[in-house]
């Protein structure tokens, strides 16, 4: 029998799905769960999207452009990112199935195996996953509980980057952290991509 791929079998399980099992195991034997492990909304879905699902007269769904519907891609830069006083034209949007496949979409177009990205620790599990699909490295920078998290100072990511290194990844706000980067710290990770060429990637799903 063949087996999986070097890279196959390096792709680290997600921690949160890990427990799962576990967790309803639990649910059966009667014990009450608090569930602390996924980014689940609780807030309800707005009436107007769901009855425009309902009423929908589309008869077939048919394929899209690859990069998204251009009329759903005009309305988020000219009414999502036009309220924000951002200039974003729809021909800079591509429309994913997520945010794991826009970061997957995202190092597939920017690195090389071998290419490293910085990411502040503790970071979003799947990053893991994501770097090892990509045959990149992630090169870790702590930010402390002491600082509520904060950027790492800017001094911390000068001593990682290197030959290698192509990218700074942040969760903005932050998943596991809940930090929001202020102004100033976004502000300061621009000023030091722009120094050493770099991309600067975040990953705004919350």
């Amino acid at each position: 029998m063949p087996s999986i791929s070097r890279k196959g079998q390096q792709m680290p399980e997600s921690p949160i799905r890990k427990l799962v099992p576990y967790a309803e195991e639990a649910k059966k034997r009667g014990i009450h769960v608090h569930h602390l492990n996924i980014g689940q909304p609780d807030i309800k879905t707005p009436q107007v999207a769901l009855d425009a699902i309902k009423h929908n007269t589309v008869s077939t769904l048919a394929y899209s452009r690859s990069e998204g519907s251009e009329a759903y891609r005009n309305k988020i830069a000219t009414k999502y990112y036009a309220s924000k006083n951002i200039a974003v034209s729809h021909s800079d949007i591509i429309v994913t199935t997520g945010g794991s496949e826009a970061l997957l979409f995202t190092l597939g177009s920017i690195t090389d195996p071998g290419d490293e990205i910085i990411i502040p620790e503790p970071f979003y599990a799947n990053y893991n996953g994501f770097s090892i699909a990509s045959g990149i490295k992630v090169i870790p920078v702590v930010s402390k509980i002491e600082d509520n998290f904060a950027l790492p100072p800017i001094e911390a990511f000068e001593k990682l980057i290197g030959p290698k290194t192509k990218a700074i990844l942040i969760c903005n706000p932050g998943n596991p952290t809940g930090y929001l980067y202020s102004k100033e710290e976004i502000q300061k990770l621009a000023a030091i991509v722009k120094k050493h060429d770099l991309f600067l990637i975040s990953d705004e799903v919350y």
